[in-house]
């Protein structure tokens, strides 16, 4: 498959991105011969944005969107993906740029897209798993899945999770520009609306490991903001 978009959100990663961007590069030129990596940063303090922009000049692979300022994850995404459909992508993934996520997952994330519109590496199906994060962490991640399945009647068992792969028509038929949640609701209402359209869904089990390195940008707004957007999605 062709056009393979990996969209980096950052804000301050200066001490992950590039470890990730040459980690990442090898595992998608081996499941897609045409492939770009898209950081999107969102003005960080911490140099983070010059160092995509480095990355950029020695990799042709690499773009760099700079943002003016921290405006959340589900905005940078909104912004990948609008960029990323402007360059041609046809498969479009989105990844947490900390090493959360396993970059040696992203080959899998795009074999599965070959029979399905949205593919979503889950934590919580048979042989997923979570590593190194507290109890309370856990149990907010799991319960917000299992509280969006109930309420939107979606059979997906990690809703709230951020390793994913769409097909370029899967993101623009959903509309996805009229999003407005962010963090954990960015990523329930996607996969919503994907499901609502008679997409494809698929999850593949991956293991979601926590930074070593950076601190988290999940907060308890982002939290509660999903605890009000789910209803809100079901009954719009």
């Amino acid at each position: 498959m062709a056009g393979a978009w990996l969209i980096l959100p950052t804000y301050n990663e200066a001490e992950n991105l590039e470890r990730l961007v040459h980690a990442a590069l090898p595992r998608l030129a081996e499941a897609a011969p045409e492939h770009r990596v898209l950081v999107v940063d969102d003005g960080s303090p911490d140099g983070t944005g010059q160092i995509a922009d480095r990355l950029a000049a020695e990799h042709a692979e690499v773009e760099v969107l700079h943002r003016r300022a921290k405006e959340g994850l589900g905005r940078a995404y909104l912004a990948g993906f609008r960029h990323a459909l402007d360059g041609g992508a046809e498969l479009l993934l989105e990844m947490d740029s900390d090493f959360s996520h396993d970059p040696d997952d992203i080959p899998r994330l795009i074999r599965a897209s070959d029979d399905a519109d949205l593919v979503i590496g889950s934590r919580y199906v048979d042989g997923g798993g979570v590593e190194n994060w507290p109890f309370h962490r856990r149990a907010l991640s799991r319960g917000g899945s299992f509280y969006a399945r109930m309420i939107l009647g979606v059979p997906v068992r990690d809703l709230t999770g951020g390793f994913k792969c769409f097909r370029r028509a899967t993101l623009e038929r959903i509309d996805f520009a009229n999003t407005h949640a962010d963090g954990y609701g960015f990523q329930i209402e996607l996969t919503y609306r994907a499901y609502r359209a008679g997409f494809r869904v698929k999850e593949i089990p991956i293991v979601f490991r926590e930074r070593e390195h950076g601190t988290s940008k999940m907060t308890a707004r982002i939290a509660l903001e999903a605890i009000w957007k789910v209803p809100a999605l079901r009954f719009r």
